[in-house]
């Protein structure tokens, strides 16, 4: 959609007009979440909720224009024009919700480009929390942050095996050696193992991920950085259910291992290597300490 900026203004207050308060996520397969793929500019729509769709602070413009210029430079040399693809999650009424990349999709609709490409995700719900919560026979947790914790650079020194082809063409990511005896020797401990991440991975992408290491994840949630409002009480809702599953939560960081009890101040820290090739069974040993009974 080629245009002025008034006119774009105007079309984007048109996509508030029909989706705001009317949007549902639907959930995509898995075969849908895992590849990027290409789809018209037109089935993709501007998250009512995110900065980019609000009157007082909206698109912007500059942003859209760099955009504009660097698809000319690529074309001119023969490149694609968009790289990055667009995140979006499949919706109600109709088509997808951006929720990473609406200066792209701008630029690629002022531009007149008809498609771009685009990573489908399943964000955790409240549902599906619910679901991790009640599968659950624990009442203890481990939480790890995936990107801070987990995941690691092709290049970094310390990596678990790469999967086997097919699976390391739709898996790229790549984690710290030792996580999957240490997810097992957690599940045998009683513990429920928790994954966080701020990015948009698709829920089903992450536990299909790590069964391809034949381990087990109890609960993940995904998108915590998301900019769309969260209902006060459906938050309240969902900490009430974690803290009525779980007496004991374990935060396992790089650097040290906190553990905290429902009801109490008081916290226990144990500090580890940070960056070590041992680091899964420093983490092991810590919580093996922490398990046995108190000698008289």
């Amino acid at each position: 959609m080629a245009g002025s900026t008034t006119q774009f203004a105007d079309f984007l207050a048109d996509e508030m007009r029909k989706y705001k308060g009317v949007t549902v996520p639907v959930r995509a397969s898995l075969p849908e979440c895992v590849l990027v793929r290409r789809l018209n500019c037109s089935k993709l729509h501007p998250n009512p909720e995110d900065e980019f769709s609000m009157p007082e602070v909206g698109p912007s413009y500059q942003i859209i224009t760099d955009y504009i210029s660097r698809f000319r430079d690529a074309k001119l040399h023969g490149l694609p024009p968009i790289e990055d693809p667009i995140i979006i999650e499949k919706m109600l009424p109709d088509g997808y919700l951006i929720l990473n990349g609406h200066h792209r999709w701008a630029a690629a609709m002022r531009y007149g480009l008809k498609t771009v490409p685009v990573k489908i995700v399943n964000l955790t719900q409240e549902i599906d929390i619910r679901k991790m919560v009640e599968r659950s026979q624990h009442d203890k947790r481990v939480t790890i942050d995936l990107d801070e914790v987990l995941f690691r650079t092709k290049d970094s020194p310390y990596l678990e095996r790469k999967l086997p082809l097919p699976f390391a063409w739709m898996y790229k990511e790549r984690i710290k050696r030792g996580i999957p005896a240490l997810f097992r020797f957690l599940s045998r401990k009683g513990y429920d193992i928790w994954l966080f991440t701020p990015q948009y991975y698709s829920l089903d992408y992450i536990r299909a991920y790590f069964r391809k290491y034949h381990v087990h994840v109890d609960g993940i949630v995904t998108g915590t950085r998301r900019k769309t409002s969260v209902d006060p009480e459906t938050k309240k809702r969902v900490e009430q259910l974690i803290t009525d599953r779980y007496r004991e939560t374990v935060n396992l960081h790089n650097d040290m291992v906190l553990r905290v009890f429902r009801g109490s101040k008081d916290f226990e820290q144990v500090d580890i290597a940070d960056g070590d090739e041992n680091w899964s069974m420093d983490v092991m040993n810590v919580i093996e300490k922490m398990n046995k009974p108190d000698q008289p």
